[in-house]
């Protein structure tokens, strides 16, 4: 059976519909009106249906025929944005690209350059992913993200990717009010660390091995999906551990959290910019403008 829409016929029917006469359409179509009306006689018959009441001056639509402007309009610009993307794939410009963001991050300190690549109007979709951990490694060696923005130090093995550090991150310990190790003395020993729970943001790899940091071999974790609910199960006295030192100091000022000295403190660890080495023209300018951004900027 073969297909009895044409995407022409549609445009014919949708200019009818904006236009309100057969004469007008054929005129916005550069066509003679016995084209516009052959059209549409074949399109009732090869259908099998009435498109348009033939009684008044105006082109009027019957339900059927409301019914397949309403689709085929979506075929047409569906036809449309193909027709684009072809021409995107051709010109070396992404018809989509995915950017995977840190959860010690916050997503919308990007959201200006979004802004700005939007002007240059690759007409690029864009997909933020926000991956915990690891996991930001994962989506970009994976193919789930074309750019990862804040994956931790110690890259990888793995080829087809380039990595600039943005930044050092530091951590602090930290523990609520309320917590049975507020009140010992400082700094604490791990063999006191270790009787109280701790609290870990789930790494979200799902085929590197996933990492853990800050816990200590045979104690209790309770593990939450990111760091902004690790903070909140911190503050609620759930459990301990480490969090960004602007984020533990902030919640810390309001009396929130104590910052404790540990004996021995986790190392700081470097923050990577890092994307696939074959990127096109739209993947360039973002990683240009995503360079300049300086760690304080984005941090939670």
């Amino acid at each position: 059976m073969g297909m009895k829409l044409s995407l022409e016929s549609l445009e014919v029917l949708d200019a009818i519909a904006r236009e309100g006469s057969f004469a007008a359409a054929a005129e916005s179509l550069f066509r003679v009106p016995s084209a516009i009306t052959y059209t549409v006689r074949k399109l009732e018959s090869d259908l099998g249906v009435t498109l348009f009441n033939r009684s008044g001056h105006r082109a009027e639509l019957t339900s059927a025929g409301a019914e397949l402007l309403r689709e085929g309009r979506n075929l047409l610009n569906a036809a449309n944005e193909l027709e684009m993307r072809v021409k995107r794939v051709a010109s070396g410009i992404e018809t989509e690209l995915t950017i995977a963001v840190s959860d010690l991050f916050n997503i919308a300190s990007i959201y200006p350059i979004l802004e700005k690549f939007y002007q240059q109007n690759f007409g690029t979709r864009l997909k933020l992913l926000q991956e915990v951990y690891g996991g930001s490694w994962d989506a970009l060696l994976s193919g789930r993200a074309d750019i990862s923005l804040g994956a931790p130090g110690d890259a990888p093995p793995g080829t087809g990717y380039i990595a600039r550090a943005i930044g050092t991150l530091e951590f602090h310990y930290a523990v609520a009010p309320q917590h049975p190790l507020a009140k010992l003395p400082e700094p604490l020993q791990n063999q006191d660390i270790i009787r109280y729970r701790s609290v870990s943001a789930a790494d979200s790899s799902r085929n590197l091995a996933p990492r853990t940091s800050g816990i200590l071999s045979g104690q209790d974790v309770l593990t939450v999906p990111d760091m902004m609910a690790k903070l909140q199960a911190q503050i609620a006295g759930l459990g301990v551990g480490y969090l960004p030192k602007r984020l533990a100091e902030q919640y810390a000022a309001k009396g929130m959290l104590i910052i404790k000295p540990v004996a021995e403190p986790k190392p700081e660890a470097t923050s990577f910019l890092a994307w696939r080495s074959n990127g096109g023209k739209a993947q360039q300018w973002l990683i240009k403008e995503l360079q300049h951004l300086k760690l304080e900027d984005v941090l939670l």
